[in-house]
C-alpha cells in the first residue's frame, strides 16, 4: 500500500508540472507571436514601422477634386486610394534611403514651390471679390468670335441655282411631291460651290447667302423646300434641315471655351490692378542695374 501510494503522489506531482510547463510555453509561445502591440486607435496602416493615421487619410481624401472622388469610387474606393498612399510612403522611404530628401537641386525647387504656393495665397486674398461676366460683355465678346459661333437659328441650309424661273417652278413641285433636294441640286443647280455637295453649306451662319435667299431662310420650316427666289444670279430654291446633336454640343463646347478665356483676361487685369497697387506703395532702388541691363532706347 505504502508504495502503490507513493507512486500515486509521484504521478500526480509529475502530471502538476507538465501542466506547469506547457502552460509555461504556451505563455511564451503567445508572448512571441503577440509580440507586436496592435496599432493604436486611429491608425489606419503601418508602413515598415511608419504610421498612415485615419486623421492624415482623411486629410488627403479632402484635398481630392470631386471628379477624382468619384474616379476612385468606381474603382474601388477609399480603399484603392489607400493602397496608393501606401505604395507613396514606400517610394517615399526609397528615395530617403538613397538621400534624395537630402538634394539640393531637390531642396531648391521645393523651397521655389513653397513660395508660390505663398504667393498664390497672397493674390487669392488680395483678389477676394469673384470676378464675373455680365451678358452684354459675353455677348460682345461672342460677336467678336462670329464665325466661330452658330447663330441662334440653328439650322443647316442647301440650295440650288437654276436658270430660270420655269426650271425652279418644276424642280420646286417635284421635290414637293417626294423628290429628293440634294439630288436635284448635284444634277441642275448652276451653283458651282456648292453642286457637288448636294447644295449643301453647312450650319447657318451671318453672310452664309445672298441677301434675298437669306431673308426667306430666316423663315422656312425645317424640311419645307422654298418658292423660287429670284436674284441677279438667277432663280433660288433654298431647304433648312434640324442640326445634329454633336454639330449643337461642339457650338456649346466652343462658347463655355471663349467664356473661360474672357473670365481669364478679366483674372489677369485684377492681378495687374493688384501688382501696380503694390509696387506703387513700394520703393524700389537698382543698384548698378546698368552692369546687367542693356538699354539700347535712343542708340539709333
Amino acid at each position: 500500500m505504502t508504495r502503490t501510494s507513493s507512486n500515486g503522489s509521484l504521478n500526480l506531482l509529475a502530471i502538476r508540472f507538465f501542466t506547469l510547463l506547457v502552460g509555461v510555453i504556451g505563455g511564451s509561445l503567445l508572448f512571441l507571436t503577440g509580440c507586436t502591440p496592435p496599432p493604436e486607435e486611429g491608425v489606419v496602416a503601418l508602413v515598415n514601422g511608419r504610421q498612415i493615421t485615419q486623421t492624415e487619410f482623411e486629410a488627403r481624401w479632402g484635398e481630392l477634386a470631386e471628379a477624382t472622388k468619384a474616379r476612385y469610387e468606381k474603382e474601388g474606393g477609399k480603399r484603392r486610394f489607400l493602397d496608393e498612399l501606401i505604395t507613396r510612403e514606400l517610394l517615399m522611404q526609397e528615395a530617403r534611403k538613397l538621400g534624395l530628401d537630402q538634394n539640393d537641386a531637390i531642396r531648391d525647387r521645393a523651397q521655389r514651390y513653397k513660395e508660390q504656393l505663398i504667393l498664390d495665397e497672397l493674390l487669392k486674398d488680395r483678389i477676394k471679390a469673384k470676378i464675373e461676366l455680365s451678358s452684354e460683355e459675353l455677348d460682345a465678346f461672342y460677336e467678336q468670335h462670329a464665325q466661330e459661333l452658330l447663330t441662334p437659328l440653328k439650322v443647316r441650309v442647301s440650295q440650288m441655282l437654276l436658270p430660270n424661273i420655269s426650271a425652279a417652278k418644276d424642280l420646286e413641285r417635284q421635290i414637293n411631291q417626294g423628290g429628293h433636294f440634294a439630288q436635284f441640286a448635284q444634277r441642275y443647280s448652276i451653283d458651282e460651290k456648292s453642286k457637288a455637295k448636294g447644295g449643301d453649306l453647312g450650319p447657318y451662319r451671318k453672310d452664309l447667302v445672298v441677301p434675298e435667299v437669306d431673308e426667306v431662310v430666316q423663315t422656312l420650316k425645317p424640311g419645307f423646300v422654298s418658292a423660287p427666289i429670284k436674284t441677279d444670279a438667277g432663280y433660288y430654291l433654298v431647304m433648312v434641315s434640324s442640326l445634329d446633336t454633336e454639330i449643337i454640343q461642339a457650338d456649346v463646347a466652343v462658347r463655355e471655351r471663349l467664356r473661360q478665356e474672357l473670365l481669364n483676361e478679366k483674372r489677369r487685369k485684377r492681378f495687374d490692378d493688384v501688382i501696380v497697387d503694390i509696387r506703387a506703395k513700394a520703393t524700389i532702388r537698382l543698384k548698378d542695374a546698368s552692369r546687367f541691363v542693356t538699354d539700347d532706347v535712343g542708340k539709333h
